[in-house]
């Protein structure tokens, strides 16, 4: 996916999350010189698999996996420290060199405990379905200006100054919910005190560094948490997540310009999952919705949960095509249906009468819908071994024909499997951004 042309690449999902970003991000990043995390924070979940053994990365970027790399983590992350040390001592355990490789922006604003307490309590995030990680109430201090950054670790009386206005608004609205939980001043700053050292160590003005990498022709490799239909701004709204998953954030996330940007890569699975609440149209009925859950093992990497299931539609992937620029596609799980008899793709939805051609921006029109799909023959056999688009079933490359065709954008890889040689690279390279 590099190139001359093409030195800052950004891979997005294209569906609601769980698309299997983690492994392309991996894969891509043999080729990249750097690779950041631009969104999100510990509710994400990437998991690699490398022979045998199975890595799942909830802050640090996936291309750690790949020795001589450097990782970072963007402005527009909001960073647990006291998980993210967790995640590293367990990476250097397994035998991952981290040292002098992973670099956190000092403009990152910090989840603390109070964010996590505010979570667990809110009959608000439980209704959305989110991970209870403290990643929403996290942006909202950001975004109310009261957020305790990165930087604010240097400045000891500063830094006890927003703890105190921070736990002061978490009491607060804890005694709002009717919750007898509260934050404490003295444990927080005794975490962060604890924690400081390391963390200042790795910090780093990120988008400075990338700008000089820039100019030099590094590679930059840019990955998003979470899927584009849930971001703040253009996903299916209010079940979505507290930041902008869209190639957009990949720009206020990590401080580069917008013209930076060369290529996006969308990942898709070759059928449709969500966690948690809100629309998914496709959604299959048992007990096939069981079989495909099961097959495609779609239990969420992070939090356990059950994905809920349906077709590949069309019209989000389209939709996602056309939000984040996308000048290419990786299509995953393509194995997940080798056993299936039938294989439906929705093609438009129908309201009242009327055939929608486009993915609408009102979810009251998604809960009246009726998905109108194309059908497929399966192709009852394995593709886990295919290294070709030659070597697929012939139904199995007219289903990625259609799903092309339907979303006009081209298809540039397919994951068979979760190895990471289980991949088909399409010889073509995107067009640039």
């Amino acid at each position: 996916m590099f190139d001359s042309q093409t030195r800052t690449l950004v891979v997005v999902g294209a569906q609601w999350g769980d698309e299997g970003k983690g492994k392309l991000v991996d894969v891509l990043a043999e080729g990249a010189d750097w690779v950041v995390r631009y969104q999100g924070g510990a509710n994400a979940g990437h998991t690699v698999h490398i022979g045998e053994r199975s890595f799942v990365l909830h802050q640090i970027p996936s291309g750690i996996m790949n020795a001589g790399v450097r990782c970072a983590i963007g402005n527009g992350v909001v960073l647990d420290p006291d998980t993210l040390f967790t995640e590293i001592d367990e990476l250097v355990r397994d035998g991952v060199d981290v040292e002098g490789r992973l670099y956190v922006s000092d403009r990152a604003h910090l989840v603390l405990p109070y964010h996590k307490l505010m979570d667990g309590e809110s009959e608000a995030s439980k209704a959305i379905g989110t991970t209870g990680r403290g990643i929403g109430p996290a942006y909202e201090d950001k975004v109310g200006r009261r957020g305790v950054r990165v930087l604010d670790l240097r400045h000891a009386e500063r830094l006890r100054q927003l703890v105190t206005a921070g736990v002061a608004n978490a009491n607060a609205k804890l005694a709002a919910m009717g919750s007898a939980k509260r934050a404490d001043v003295d444990a927080t700053m005794a975490l962060l005190e604890r924690l400081a050292p390391r963390l200042l160590a790795v910090a780093d003005d990120v988008g400075l560094s990338l700008h000089r990498a820039r100019k030099t022709g590094a590679a930059i490799l840019l990955e998003g948490a979470q899927g584009s239909l849930l971001d703040v701004d253009h996903g299916t709204y209010p079940f979505v997540t507290s930041s902008s998953t869209t190639s957009g954030g990949a720009v206020t996330g990590t401080g580069l310009p917008p013209m930076a940007l060369d290529a996006a890569l969308g990942v898709v699975k070759a059928y449709t999952t969500r966690v948690g609440n809100g629309p998914l149209p496709t959604e299959l009925e048992s007990p096939l919705h069981e079989e495909v859950r099961r097959l495609g093992n779609e239990f969420g990497a992070t939090t356990g949960r059950p994905r809920r299931c349906g077709w590949f539609d069309a019209l989000v992937v389209k939709y996602a095509v056309r939000v984040n620029g996308l000048t290419g596609l990786a299509v995953t799980k393509l194995d997940v249906l080798d056993t299936l008899d039938r294989l439906a793709i929705c093609t438009g939805y129908e309201v009242d009468g009327e055939v929608l051609e486009e993915f609408p921006g009102d979810i009251t029109d998604l809960d009246r819908i009726t998905p109108r799909y194309e059908w497929f023959e399966g192709w009852k056999q394995s593709t886990a071994d295919a290294r070709s688009l030659d070597a697929l079933p012939k139904a199995a490359r007219a289903y990625l024909d259609r799903i092309e065709a339907l979303v006009e954008a081209p298809i540039r890889f397919v994951s068979v499997g979760t190895r990471r040689d289980q991949i088909i690279g399409l010889a073509a390279e995107p067009a640039t951004a």
